[in-house]
């Protein structure tokens, strides 16, 4: 049953065009710093969503089946989601307990600096450490970027200055795809030049680290500040997991809210992530009718990967504001279901129905759309859940901890895709097998419709306090 929460109603709010324009220098500098740190998070994502095959490729040894070879992708991708999840955790509590800017700059610092070691690897174990640690700072830093955001800016500009911020994480995720399309023409044009998967993790590295050194001069926001003073005197626990858990108000969204956020994490990166793979197989066979010589194809297949992520995260771009839109005249609620659904739907579309080059354009950027309007709903939704003493907490636990599941996505997905594959002997066979495990996969889903109805609509409500 839906909770109903027993703060005063807040005044009704702008449309979401106007929340820019009451903002103080320091709000405006907190969001621009916080969508940064976010969007050069999702930049290093989508550049090892990008360079995940070829890396695996060239750091396993010759002659291995390209079955086994998506099986290491996704033990890989794995260990990458399992460092998130764990810095989810780590970092939460520590946004709360010593203050969200200077947590986050420690966050952003760690995902590019071992973005930018990822391109030295000499084999896939040194590289999935790099990815693990990649991880701890990856998934440090929705939370922190969003309780910074939301203790900083005003109630009426929160919500679309949160959609927004996640909205422009696709343009992190495009910047990616901009890039495989530079390197993938660079390799057409030079064959013998190096491994183009290196140049991206460097690539992605240095604007992180450029925006550190703005990170760290960041101030804290002085709601946090005058709570943390006073909590040395009412004894109130900030960043307590035992006050998270041991108290039914909190525990509860906690709980609630992760598994709404699992339906989206696994469905993202246990199915749609790999997107590239469908797309390496249709465009392989399109250039494979063309009888192109085999030195062009590394470079024509990453364009086409490159352009893949670009539509499809155009679309996402779009699904996130439209859900920041809908949710603002709507309700979280009500179009977080309907987001859910029409993800499910839209992702069994793509990997189904996806076999000709010009699909591409049509079934990626709708399946994008649904699944990342979800994400603008994390986004608005999980900071009104929680009181400021736990929010980066309670941000992070559901967020991230929900990754420890989505970490089996892509080891799950591996395993039913050999499977489904077993007694296949054409390379058609095995991506049909490929096929079906995605959508079999993608039912996850789903799961957000058990856990929406138990969850508070927080529309029109104040940030929660104790």
């Amino acid at each position: 049953m839906e909770t109903e929460s027993l703060s005063p109603a807040l005044p009704a709010s702008p449309a979401p065009s106007s929340w820019w324009q009451p903002l103080t220098g320091y709000q405006k500098q907190v969001f621009v710093l916080a969508t940064l740190a976010w969007l050069f998070d999702c930049l290093g994502q989508q550049t090892f969503v990008i360079a995940r095959s070829p890396a695996v490729s060239s750091l396993m040894k010759a002659g291995t089946p390209p079955e086994r070879l998506n099986e290491w992708g996704g033990y890989v991708t794995s260990i990458f989601v399992i460092g998130w999840a764990a810095g989810g955790l780590i970092f939460g509590p520590i946004g709360d307990r010593v203050g969200r800017a200077r947590a986050l700059a420690v966050a952003v610092l760690l995902y590019g600096l071992c973005n930018g070691l990822s391109a030295f690897s000499t084999g896939i174990i040194d590289f999935s450490v790099y990815r693990f640690i990649t991880g701890l700072g990856v998934g440090g830093v929705f939370g922190l970027a969003v309780a910074l955001c939301a203790d900083s800016l005003p109630d009426a500009s929160r919500p679309p200055a949160l959609g927004l911020l996640q909205a422009l994480s696709a343009v992190g995720n495009m910047i990616a795809g901009l890039t495989a399309v530079f390197l993938g023409y660079r390799k057409l044009l030079n064959p013998q030049a190096a491994d183009p998967w290196r140049s991206l993790f460097i690539l992605a590295a240095i604007p992180a680290l450029a925006c550190v050194v703005f990170q760290f001069r960041l101030n804290e926001p002085e709601k946090w500040t005058l709570a943390r003073a006073q909590s040395r005197s009412s004894g109130a626990r900030f960043g307590s997991y035992a006050s998270l858990f041991g108290e039914a108000r909190w525990r509860k969204p906690a709980l609630l809210g992760m598994l709404l956020c699992v339906a989206g994490v696994v469905g993202l990166w246990g199915v749609g992530f790999f997107s590239p793979v469908l797309v390496n197989f249709v465009i392989g066979k399109a250039l494979a009718a063309q009888n192109l010589p085999a030195a062009q194809l590394p470079g024509k297949l990453l364009i086409w990967v490159g352009l893949t992520m670009i539509v499809q995260n155009f679309g996402s771009f779009l699904g996130m504001m439209a859900f920041t839109r809908l949710a603002h005249s709507y309700g979280r609620k009500k179009i977080f279901a309907v987001s859910a659904v029409c993800a499910y739907v839209s992702t069994i579309a793509a990997f189904k129905f996806l076999a000709q080059p010009w699909q591409i354009f049509v079934l990626c950027p709708l399946m994008g759309f649904f699944q990342l309007a979800l994400f603008a709903g994390f986004a608005i939704y999980l900071p009104e859940l929680f009181p400021l003493r736990l929010r980066s907490t309670g941000v992070g636990f559901c967020y991230n901890v929900g990754r420890f599941v989505a970490a089996s996505g892509p080891f799950t997905l591996g395993l039913l895709q050999l499977h489904l594959a077993q007694g296949a002997l054409t390379l058609e066979a095995k991506m049909d097998a490929f096929r079906s495990a995605c959508c079999r996969v993608s039912s996850i889903y789903l799961l957000a419709l058990l856990a929406l109805p138990f969850l508070p609509e927080t529309k029109g409500q104040p940030l929660p306090e104790d």
